[in-house]
């Protein structure tokens, strides 16, 4: 089954006001550049083994294993000042991806193309957005902000897809400085720029000026003074077997100086520990005096950058085959809803195919189970009749 989404796309491309798009059609290699980082892997066309459509849903596949890759464009550069920004695109890891990233980064419109992968500490990029995988453990997705020189991870767990199946990704940025973001155009997670990331230092600070007394008490149980240990409390945990007797052919010459074994102890009681009790010196917990912060610095618009104008795939990969697509930078609310619009449908001829294919092979499988079945039990009669034949002689044998 296909569902035609090829007229609807491209009715969403000619009515565009997107900053950026890219559906990875005819003449993509003239658009995106390949980083000048030595023995990059290589990006290839694909729409993957399953598919409503296989031109539109064709990508940029990633096709070697166990390598980086680093990719980008470049578009006409843009503030987000005052303005929502909508960051989108799809992702498949259909060879079921043990270790890599699905990640986008988006950089000033001064980044040279080319470097985005050059040195140890990588380019230097505004936002970071997309899933990395690796594991079990590590199954995130990653929202990443650069401000004023450092890159702020987002504090919140946002989890990712880890399956076979695409899905669309969708960070959406705002002016009153809340972010979200969306998978399969369902909202994943929201928040607050200041509350989920640490742009700015603490308004208040401890008191440099103030400490703990020395003579505050913040432990709140004792050992009870009182409870001492009896005298006959047993902590010897081995004592010499009392029933052990030297063998009468023991020669203290050839063996040495004979020693009785030991035992466990029946009388041990363990180690004594006088009871605990509310300490009554206990004073709460210390809470340090806190002061403003001089170095405290508000800012109207941690969500603002002046300067988008590239936009890259930087990333590694142990198992190759993640599919990449339907790449959208927008202000428009309407255009990322056909976004979504077009991958559901995509999605769903996706999955249809996936499940005829499934269904194909299971009845193939079931066929030729059965058919073995029936070629086993053909066997067990034809043996079965040979040893159970007529053993009466020929005529022509009396």
């Amino acid at each position: 089954m296909m569902i035609k989404v090829a007229a609807f796309a491209a009715t969403v491309a000619v009515a565009s006001a997107s900053y950026f798009q890219e559906d990875f059609g005819d003449g993509w290699e003239d658009r995106w550049t390949q980083a000048s980082k030595d023995d990059l892997g290589k990006f290839v066309s694909s729409a993957g083994e399953f598919f409503n459509d296989a031109e539109a849903d064709a990508g940029i596949k990633t096709s070697e294993d166990a390598k980086f890759y680093g990719m980008a464009a470049k578009f006409d550069s843009f503030s987000n000042e005052g303005k929502k920004m909508i960051v989108q695109f799809r992702v498949k890891h259909e060879q079921n991806i043990d270790c890599g990233g699905g990640y986008v980064k988006l950089f000033p419109g001064t980044q040279d193309v080319t470097g985005i992968s050059d040195g140890d500490e990588k380019a230097p990029y505004n936002i970071m957005f997309g899933p990395d995988i690796c594991g079990p453990g590590t199954r995130k997705v990653h929202v990443i902000f650069n401000y004023k020189g450092e890159n702020k991870l987002t504090k919140a767990t946002i989890s990712a897809k880890s399956d076979e199946d695409s899905h669309l990704y969708t960070l959406i940025v705002s002016p009153d400085n809340t972010y979200e973001v969306q998978i399969d155009g369902e909202k994943e997670h929201s928040g607050s720029l200041y509350e989920d990331f640490d742009f700015l230092k603490p308004k208040e600070i401890n008191d440099p000026e103030v400490s703990k007394p020395d003579d505050w008490v913040d432990e709140t149980m004792i050992d009870d003074p009182e409870d001492t240990k009896p005298d006959d409390w047993v902590e010897e945990k081995q004592i010499i077997d009392p029933e052990a007797e030297q063998p009468e052919d023991w020669d203290e010459e050839m063996d040495g100086e004979w020693e009785a074994p030991t035992i466990d102890n029946p009388e041990y009681k363990g180690d004594f520990s006088p009871k605990r009790i509310d300490n009554p010196e206990y004073k709460g917990e210390w809470v340090h005096p806190q002061v403003a912060n001089p170095e405290y610095e508000h800012d109207d618009a941690v969500y603002d950058y002046a300067d988008f104008g590239v936009i890259g795939f930087d990333l590694w990969q142990v198992k190759s085959g993640t599919i990449f697509d339907s790449v959208l930078i927008t202000n428009d609310d309407d255009e990322a809803a056909a976004g979504v619009t077009a991958f559901k449908a995509c999605s769903e001829g996706e999955k249809a195919m996936k499940k005829e294919a499934e269904d194909k092979k299971k009845a193939e499988e079931e066929a030729k189970k059965a058919a073995e079945e029936a070629e086993k039990e053909a066997d067990e009669e034809e043996d079965e009749e040979d040893e159970t034949g007529d053993s009466e002689p020929a005529k022509d044998e009396l």
